[in-house]
């Protein structure tokens, strides 16, 4: 069950991703020129004081690595996470020739 649901929030994710995609290549084509969304300007429209509360978390030490992070295209992103997580919600292979 808790497999299906890290597949499930995975494949969302990715979704979303895809939709930033979309997003930033209309954006891209109406403009002439290629610009992503930075995942700090998308993260700072749905909820500024979760990312105010990461970067005080993270502090001094962890700022030029976050700071790096939140440069990447959102849509770069979301599909690593949506990814990973799909990568933990997989299912496990059976050993060939095992008896279950």
């Amino acid at each position: 069950m808790i497999r299906f649901l890290f597949r499930l929030l995975g494949f969302l994710i990715l979704a979303a991703g895809f939709v930033a995609l979309v997003i930033d290549g209309t954006r891209a084509v109406a403009s002439g020129a290629w610009d992503f969304t930075r995942t700090e300007t998308t993260w700072t429209a749905f909820s500024p004081q979760s990312l105010q509360s990461l970067r005080e978390l993270v502090g001094e030490a962890g700022a030029p690595v976050l700071g790096w992070l939140l440069a990447q295209p959102t849509a770069a992103a979301l599909a690593v996470v949506g990814v990973l997580f799909m990568l933990i919600g997989r299912r496990r292979r059976r050993p060939v020739g095992v008896a279950p």
